[in-house]
């Protein structure tokens, strides 16, 4: 299965958060699932541990390499991600969200979410 992590959840799985629900945390560790990363959740993650509103266990250059040593996979944003994002009905405000919303949708994929607005767009969630 392929899916994509949204952000609180990729910092619930690393920091071994139990807000994290076992069914996610069980289908983001399975290896036999494509599990895709934006750079928008990284780039999100980065402002919040620079603004002091988020520590994280490693430094994320650290992160990046034991992710991709597990198997995750990076899934770029590409010109049609933008442009799906910036179409999206203002359901939500949030312009990391907008964009994993929007690449989902694109890629046909679901979403690792505890986020209850995302469904509206019509993407597929898990939780």
């Amino acid at each position: 299965m392929d899916f994509l992590i949204d952000s609180h959840a990729l910092i619930w799985y690393l920091n071994g958060d139990a807000q994290l629900s076992v069914n996610a945390h069980s289908t983001i560790s399975n290896q036999n699932n494509r599990r895709w990363i934006s750079p928008a959740s990284i780039w999100e993650i980065a402002i919040k541990v620079n603004l002091g509103k988020l520590n994280l266990n490693r430094p994320l250059p650290d992160i990046q390499v034991s992710l991709s040593t597990d198997g995750f996979l990076w899934l770029p944003i590409e010109f049609k991600h933008a442009i799906q994002a910036g179409n999206l009905p203002p359901h939500h405000r949030d312009p990391f969200d907008r964009m994993l919303i929007a690449q989902a949708l694109a890629e046909g994929m679901a979403i690792v979410t505890k986020d209850p607005g995302f469904p509206i767009y019509g993407v597929k969630t898990l939780w």
